[in-house]
C-alpha cells in the first residue's frame, strides 16, 4: 500500500458543481434520511479517486442497495475516516483553525448526536461549505445553528501499489 495526496481542488470543484443539483450516477437519499453524507462522500471520492470495499466497515458505493454504511451515514463516515488504516481517505479531528478546503465538518446536537455533514469549500477567512439535504453552495458555516461541530482534516489517501 502507498500514500497519495488528497486532491482538495477536485473535491471542491465537485462540491460546487453538484451542490444545488444531483449527479445521476448516485441515488438521492433526500427523502429517506437525508443526502448530506452521500454528497460529502461523492466529493471525497472526487478528491481521493479510490473506494474501500471492505464489507460493513469500508467506504464505497455501487448502488443504493450495495454501499457501505460509511458512504451515507454521518457517524459511520466519521468512524471510517478517523480509524481507516487501509485503502481510501483518512482523517483526524482538528480545531476549526486547522480546517482546509476539501475537509469535512459534521454538526451535532447537545446530546452528542451528529446529524449533518458539510464539505469545506473555502476558508477566507470565514468557513464556506457545500452540502445536500439543506442544499447549500458556498454557504457560511456561521449561517447554521448547531450545538457542536467536529472538524475532520483529510490527511491523505492510501492506495494499493
Amino acid at each position: 500500500m502507498k500514500e497519495k495526496p488528497y486532491n482538495r481542488q477536485a473535491a471542491v470543484a465537485y462540491a460546487q458543481k453538484w451542490a444545488l443539483d444531483r449527479n445521476p450516477r448516485y441515488y438521492d437519499f433526500q427523502n429517506i434520511g437525508g443526502d448530506c453524507t452521500n454528497f460529502v462522500s461523492q466529493c471525497l471520492f472526487a478528491g481521493a479517486g479510490v473506494m474501500n470495499f471492505t464489507p460493513t466497515f469500508g467506504w464505497y458505493y455501487l448502488s443504493p442497495s450495495n454501499r457501505a454504511p460509511a458512504w451515507t451515514g454521518v457517524v459511520y463516515l466519521y468512524n471510517f475516516l478517523t480509524t481507516n488504516r487501509s485503502v481510501g481517505p483518512y482523517a483526524r479531528v482538528v480545531s476549526p483553525e486547522d480546517i482546509e478546503q476539501g475537509d469535512i465538518i459534521q454538526l451535532g446536537n447537545s446530546n452528542g448526536n451528529f446529524y449533518h455533514s458539510l464539505l469545506v469549500t473555502a476558508v477566507t477567512p470565514e468557513i464556506l461549505i457545500c452540502t445536500h439535504t439543506y442544499d447549500a453552495l458556498n454557504a457560511p458555516l456561521s449561517s447554521y445553528f448547531f450545538d457542536q461541530a467536529r472538524f475532520l482534516h483529510i490527511e491523505g489517501v492510501r492506495v494499493w501499489n
